[in-house]
């Protein structure tokens, strides 16, 4: 059995948005995730809302689901508040929080508080991120002074109501954040290869893309045995990484959902269509998946 998410963008204000959470979780889907971005890509200029509050309003309305970031990132976050954030969702959501978490990427958020760091600080300072939201988030005080990040008597009190903490969710892609997430993570996450999103329905590039995909399950599968996990992670992918959008049909996302179990995912997520530009869909594609949701 193979679970499904879906990834609500934070572009509605509350009154209007709260009905799509709760309707996913009545639609039967495993679990609902938004993006931690300040700005995002073709959709900077639009409305786009806090992460944070947004995830916990959404636990305060929903019972079951699990919810979760897509992905949290050191761009914008210090592991010591946001370590408090975790825990305050966690707490709110009664259990069913999972972060989400990656190195972030070189886009808006990468310079809103400074210059970007080069991609092999960002991946140091990734590390050090992670491995440090675990020890704040399994410790009641924490001491720490690394290359990027310092914590001093940082008080974590009463900790996550999971234990031993938060599940992790590590989005990798690259040896040393895949042995990251082997080490640390419960969960891994990818969007597969870059793909060209102007490839659209090219189907030599969707099969290259499934391609690279599996490449990275090999690698990924390599990173578990060397970390010798004695409990496999759940694997998530999010289907709409391939060069066309999972929810164009019914058949292009149920196929979908199929090549990924034979690859061994656990769990694949899609977006809430929008009405254009990216994700751009018809919901009634997302009625007709959540019909078929027990057969899965």
């Amino acid at each position: 059995m193979v679970n499904v998410g879906v990834v609500i963008l934070p572009q509605e204000r509350w009154a209007t948005g709260r009905e799509r959470w709760v309707q996913v979780e009545q639609m039967g889907f495993a679990h609902a995730w938004t993006y931690d971005h300040l700005a995002w890509r073709s959709l900077a200029d639009e409305p786009w809302f806090a992460t944070v509050p947004l995830l916990a309003a959404a636990a305060a309305v929903t019972s079951r689901i699990e919810l979760g970031t897509f992905v949290a990132s050191p761009n914008f976050r210090h592991p010591v508040p946001f370590a408090k954030d975790v825990m305050g969702l966690d707490d709110v959501a009664g259990g069913r929080f999972v972060l989400g978490v990656g190195a972030g990427g070189e886009g808006f958020d990468s310079q809103v508080l400074g210059p970007s760091p080069s991609r092999g600080e960002r991946t140091r300072r990734f590390i050090e991120f992670v491995e440090l939201l675990d020890e704040l988030l399994t410790s009641p005080v924490t001491e720490h002074s690394g290359e990027f990040y310092q914590a001093h008597g940082a008080r974590m009190v009463p900790g996550p109501l999971t234990r031993p903490r938060t599940p992790f969710a590590v989005a990798a892609i690259g040896p040393r954040a895949m042995a990251l997430a082997a080490r640390l993570g419960q969960g891994w996450i990818t969007y597969g290869p870059s793909s060209d999103p102007a490839a659209g329905a090219d189907l030599a590039a969707q099969e290259l893309w499934w391609e690279g995909l599996a490449a990275q399950v090999t690698a990924m599968d390599q990173a578990e045995a060397a970390a010798g996990r004695a409990v496999p992670l759940r694997r998530y992918l999010s289907l709409d990484g391939a060069p066309v959008f999972s929810l164009v049909s019914l058949d292009t996302v149920l196929e979908g959902i199929g090549r990924a179990a034979a690859l061994g995912f656990t769990d694949v997520v899609v977006h809430w269509p929008r009405a254009d530009g990216i994700y751009a869909g018809d919901e009634a594609v997302l009625d007709q998946l959540a019909d078929r949701l027990p057969g899965l």
